[in-house]
């Protein structure tokens, strides 16, 4: 069966979302909020999941790598050295017929958005000269709303990062070259949110600071060759190697969790598109059914963060390397992902329309969610074949016991069989596992404690002893 059109795909994502418990409507009692979305029992394990492999393979897989985990709320003068006081806005106009209010980078000159999700054809009404929006939520810090207690929601986490970073330095025992990683909220007061959790006001990123050597540094006994090995760090890589190294390091990334490189493409930002800091910076994309859009974004950025804070503060930020003797502000490589995005990206992906026919013959749409196993949801959903039979019930309940220690089990005994692996195939579960009268060894002592496993892409399925189902299983989900 062919694929939806991207509209229709999209509508039936956002619909499944919420039918099947991945991500809801913040507030959506009293009628929303717009830019603020809740996830399910289903979407919770898909983002924890995610966060935590990420993790994982930034901290525990490496031994250059270090974690951190900041407050929202900072000094305010941290954002006035990062520049986010004066520059971090967006241009905003009015629209004086329809009232609308956006940004003047989505404005065409005969549509005129009134809401996220619709646009309103033939607009001429008269518009506002565009004036900078500040993205940044503020807010006070005690009881008196003044000047002085003025404070903001962070709109990222990597300046977190740049602020701690000698005490994070001295407590590590790392040397330069190192990073600092982050998972943590992040908050934009965006004009226009849109394309459901795309761009939203409140979300989640996964951002890791590379510090390395200066150039004229690390490189004074000369640069690695052209044709030199860029799959493992090296001494006298300058920031180009880093830059390159981490843009491929991402990728595979991707690819471990299920998004092939033919599902991403790559935007190397013109000189004259880059922040003025920045010597490189390249967006990773993804093709959703809305259009191509950034995962994320991996920044060339310099010294420019250490050495503004080192302004502003009056603290000292150099690093001194005793390998060469030398003193100096490090400079950062910067891979900075949005999860809810990703979790978007991953859901899109997995989506398909598949026809298939069931146990009676007759042909149907399996709707059915291709999450790799290693962030899927639910890893293995236990059935009974009957739940009317107390020894199927019992066994399946010990099974679901066996297997609850080592991974997300869910157990159904409700409906037909065949409903039940579909529910479960909505969910993304990429294992069922049916205890039926061949378990009870009511068919032969041969196959007394085996049970059916059905894996979720192939449909297929096997027997398997229920003694081996856990090293069995986990060798399949991690």
């Amino acid at each position: 069966m062919s694929e939806p059109k991207s509209n229709d795909r999209m509508e039936k994502i956002v619909s499944l979302c919420k039918r099947r418990g991945f991500i809801f409507q913040s507030s959506e009692l009293y009628g929303g909020i717009n830019g603020f979305w809740d996830y399910g029992p289903l979407g919770a394990e898909l983002k924890r999941n995610v966060k935590e492999y990420w993790w994982r393979c930034m901290t525990q897989h490496r031994d250059d790598v270090v974690g951190l985990e900041a407050s929202i709320i900072m000094h305010p003068r941290i954002w006035e050295a990062s520049g986010h006081t004066s520059t971090f806005s967006d241009p905003m106009v009015d629209c004086k017929t329809c009232k609308g209010r956006f940004r003047e980078d989505q404005m065409s000159s005969t549509s005129c958005p009134q809401k996220p999700s619709k646009m309103v054809s033939e607009c001429h009404g008269e518009k506002t000269e565009a004036r900078p929006f500040n993205l940044m939520f503020k807010t006070y810090v005690g009881p008196i709303e003044s000047a002085e207690n003025v404070a903001y929601l962070r709109p990222e986490t990597a300046q977190a990062i740049f602020v701690q970073f000698k005490n994070v330095l001295e407590v590590s025992r790392q040397k330069v070259p190192f990073g600092i990683c982050q998972i943590g909220k992040a908050f934009r007061n965006e004009i226009n949110p849109r394309n459901f959790t795309f761009r939203s006001r409140e979300f989640e990123q996964m951002e890791l600071e590379v510090c390395s050597k200066p150039d004229e540094v690390g490189q004074k006994n000369g640069a690695p060759a052209e044709n030199a090995d860029r799959s493992a760090p090296q001494p006298n890589w300058g920031w180009n190697e880093w830059h390159k190294y981490w843009v491929e390091e991402r990728v595979k990334w991707y690819e471990s969790i299920g998004l092939g490189r033919d599902s991403l493409d790559f935007y190397w930002q013109k000189k004259e598109e880059l922040a003025h800091y920045a010597k490189a910076t390249v967006d990773i994309l993804y093709k959703f059914p809305f259009g191509t859009q950034e995962l994320e974004g991996i920044a060339a950025r310099g010294d420019f963060d250490l050495s503004q804070h080192q302004k502003f503060s009056g603290k000292p930020m150099e690093y001194f390397d005793d390998e060469v003797k030398a003193k100096y502000v490090p400079h950062v490589i910067e891979p900075s992902a949005g999860v809810d995005r990703l979790i978007l990206a991953l859901i899109c992906d997995a989506y398909r329309e598949e026809q298939v026919t069931d146990e009676k013959g007759n042909a149907e749409t399996r709707v059915v969610m291709k999450f790799h196993p290693r962030v899927a949801p639910i890893k293995v959903a236990v059935f009974p074949l009957l739940k009317n039979r107390p020894e199927l019930v019992s066994k399946a309940v010990e099974v679901r016991n066996l297997l609850q220690p080592h991974m997300s089990v869910f157990y159904d005994e409700a409906g037909a069989i065949g409903r039940r692996y579909r529910r479960q195939d909505e969910a993304g579960t990429p294992f069922g596992v049916t205890i039926d009268f061949e378990t009870l060894g009511e068919k032969g002592p041969e196959l007394q404690d085996t049970v059916t496993l059905r894996e979720r892409d192939s449909m297929a399925q096997t027997r398997v002893k229920i003694a081996e189902l856990p090293a069995l299983l986990l060798g399949k989900i991690r």
